[in-house]
């Protein structure tokens, strides 16, 4: 089943999306060479149940944690553990939080200390295309126009779309219909209409479009072992244009100016 969303429950969405935002951006700021991942999972939980909300992710179909963070060639659902972040790594975070009966939900990939170019160019192009599929989430398009418009952006770049994981309907559950692909055709899918709320979350991988799942029942990595980015927000579907309920604003005033910034400008290097 589809839902539709009133304005009212839309608004109790945005404001599990803030508590998420500024999550995100506690972890932001501990992002660096030496720190585990379970470090930076242990600090998202505590804020978001300081602030009054509870993490969607953990034990969410017995999931073990807060956060998914994928590491480079994971593409989602990385488990938090005693692994120290390196420099060179990128890091993915996704998160959702439940407050006041309303989930939220968004990820973001960070590029930690000497990263080469051509992956860091990959990060601002995931990034560009989440913008670019969101554009789309307006009554009358239908969800292939989504998909199709950030599968069009990143092929072109020689770029791959995971197929085996897609976006989805948010609200009162994490999971909700419709499954949103980051690959499709134009005119074809669900119609999309206002009160619609979607997490669109472009999946790309540097080489193979080909995933693996770990034996832990949750780890998926590229089949090639080529870096992977993951960037998310939630969108409300509204006429003539989106809304954005969730935000990257608390996490890039954290990055300013440091090397985990992802910067669109990145996309003019050939």
């Amino acid at each position: 089943m589809i839902y539709f969303r009133s304005d009212e429950e839309i608004a109790l969405i945005k404001a599990s999306a803030q508590v998420l935002g500024k999550a995100h951006a506690e972890v932001a700021k501990l992002i660096r060479p030496g720190v585990t991942t379970k470090e930076l999972d242990t600090v998202a939980e505590t804020f978001i149940k300081d602030n009054g909300g509870s993490p969607s992710f953990l034990g969410y179909n017995k999931f073990p944690a807060s956060l998914c963070i994928s590491i480079n060639d994971v593409v989602v659902h990385g488990i938090p553990s005693r692994y120290e972040l390196r420099d060179g790594d990128i890091v993915s975070i996704d998160c959702g939080v439940k407050l006041n009966g309303y989930h939220s939900d968004s990820a973001y990939t960070y590029p930690i200390g000497d990263v080469a170019p051509a992956v860091r160019r990959l990060l601002a192009r995931t990034k560009e295309s989440l913008y670019i599929g969101v554009e789309k989430a307006i009554e009358g398009n239908r969800v292939g126009d989504i998909g199709y418009a950030i599968q069009t952006f990143t092929e072109k770049f020689g770029y791959s779309v995971v197929r085996e994981l897609v976006g989805h309907g948010v609200g009162q559950n994490l999971h909700e219909a419709p499954e949103v692909p980051n690959y499709g055709k134009r005119g074809q899918g669900p119609k999309l209409q206002e009160g619609m709320i979607l997490a669109i979350e472009p999946m790309i991988n540097f080489g193979k479009k080909g995933v693996v799942q770990e034996r832990d029942g949750w780890t998926i990595r590229t089949v090639d072992r080529k870096p992977s980015a993951h960037f998310e927000h939630t969108v409300a579907v509204r006429k003539g244009k989106p809304e954005i309920l969730t935000t990257f604003e608390y996490i890039e005033a954290v990055t300013a100016n440091t090397s985990l910034m992802v910067e669109s400008q990145e996309l003019v290097v050939a």
